[in-house]
């Protein structure tokens, strides 16, 4: 009797063994589905088998980063963001991901006009990953944003002082342009647009770049060699 019961366990885990890996497959065959569209700029069918992957791996980080980045293309800013989020929850070892990750949700909450927030997960970014040339010009653009909208609040409220009863003109400002997120890179602004903008704040970008050598030098000694170690492909 008790070998009838150790064949049928033994059975058992060797069916729920070979399920496991049919799951995997499935898995990595949605994934590479979706990125083959999402290439193709097909993005709604991209989600579609990203989701499939999700199904089968709700754990799968790759499947959850990319499932962020065909939310953003479609505008779905909140949803995209909580797909990062959701792989920043599952990532916890590759520090490239994450700062990838922190860059995208600060563009996504860049598209919100949440600067503060941005600028937040901007640094988060650079905090993780402080090489990151293209994060530091997207910080330095959004603190151009939130001074400039702070000198506007301020002379709005001058202009009150002096004359209460006149109204407020409404002021054009156009959006800053931002590239679409690809399958397997961080996001990337515009290096044209980002220097038109930092000629204009040079100070700041001078302050920015003062705080992340700062950070550079505490951290290279520990993290220099680790970093090389590891692989930045997905």
């Amino acid at each position: 009797m008790r070998l009838n019961i150790l064949k049928y366990s033994l059975l058992l885990l060797m069916i729920a063994f070979s399920a496991s890996l049919s799951a995997q497959k499935d898995v990595r065959k949605n994934v590479r589905k979706g990125n083959k569209a999402y290439q193709q700029q097909k993005f709604s069918e991209a989600f579609t088998f990203y989701n499939n992957a999700l199904t089968e791996n709700p754990s799968s980080s790759e499947a959850n980063y990319n499932t962020g980045n065909t939310l953003y293309r479609q505008k779905e800013w909140d949803k995209s963001l909580e797909s990062y989020n959701q792989f920043l929850a599952l990532e916890k070892e590759n520090p490239n991901r994450m700062s990838a990750a922190w860059h995208n949700i600060g563009n996504s909450l860049l598209q919100k006009k949440e600067l503060e927030k941005s600028m937040e997960a901007y640094k988060n970014a650079l905090r993780i990953n402080p090489e990151d040339d293209e994060t530091r010009y997207n910080l330095a653009v959004v603190q151009k944003m939130i001074q400039d909208k702070e000198q506007e609040q301020q002379q709005d409220q001058q202009d009150q002082q002096q004359d209460p009863n006149q109204q407020q003109q409404p002021q054009n400002q156009d959006d800053k342009p931002q590239k679409p997120e690809e399958p397997q890179e961080p996001e990337q602004m515009s290096r044209d647009n980002a220097r038109q903008l930092l000629q204009a704040i040079e100070q700041d970008e001078r302050e920015t770049q003062e705080k992340v050598n700062k950070i550079k030098a505490e951290e290279r000694k520990q993290k220099a060699d680790d970093n090389r170690r590891r692989n930045r492909d997905w």
